[in-house]
């Protein structure tokens, strides 16, 4: 019998949406650098502001596959068969911006440093990739009805592995560090084209220690 494991393809960290910011930055500092006023603000203001048009970011996505088998016995046990299924699975990391407010950010004039604490990276349900699934099948005959059941019960199986396995201490670490790169980048160039020069963004989670 194959046992039932589950493999990582891979992970990766999510960030097209640096170029835009780039881009936007370029811009940005071309119309302040033109239009801007003396008076350059509130920097915990500015930086709330990069975030007010975007209500989650996805920061880390992980490919999966689980490895599963179902079994189906039908006609008193005259119709034995087995389905043995891979199926990549996707899971991606998310952070609620819309909880990043005020009370979780600090600045330090002195040192022109930005503290920031963030909320947990939320898990999403997998989305399993059905169309490029693996199946190995035993039996000497399998009717319709026992292959559908063989496929919800994969199916299922699937999709709970996959969630268990996107909640691993090693995925979680790698996606709050791909959050931290985010933000950090997210908030230190919108801070520097508003006129603050070099500053430093510094990011923590929810119950870990203040730099």
């Amino acid at each position: 019998m194959v046992p039932q494991r589950l493999t990582v393809i891979r992970e990766t960290a999510r960030l097209p949406w640096l170029l835009a910011i780039a881009a936007l930055a370029t811009s940005g500092w071309l119309a302040w650098d033109r239009f801007g006023p003396q008076d350059i603000g509130d920097p915990i203001a500015t930086s709330l502001a990069a975030f007010e048009r975007q209500n989650s970011l996805t920061v880390f996505s992980a490919q999966l596959a689980p490895v599963v088998s179902a079994s189906d016995v039908r006609i008193g046990g005259l119709l034995q068969t087995r389905q043995i299924a891979v199926i990549p699975a996707r899971v991606d990391y998310t952070l609620d911006l819309s909880n990043i407010g005020a009370d979780r950010m600090k600045w330090d004039a002195a040192t022109r440093r930005l503290d920031v604490r963030l909320p947990p990276v939320s898990v999403g349900k997998p989305n399993l990739d059905e169309a490029n699934a693996q199946y190995l099948r035993e039996g000497v005959f399998i009717t319709r009805e026992a292959q559908a059941k063989l496929n919800r019960d994969n199916t299922l199986l699937a999709e709970r592995q996959a969630r268990a396995a996107a909640a691993n201490p090693q995925l979680l670490d790698l996606a709050r560090s791909a959050a931290r790169d985010a933000v950090r980048q997210n908030l230190t160039i919108p801070l520097e084209v508003a006129g603050y020069g070099p500053v430093t963004v510094t990011v923590r989670f929810d119950g870990e220690a203040a730099p």
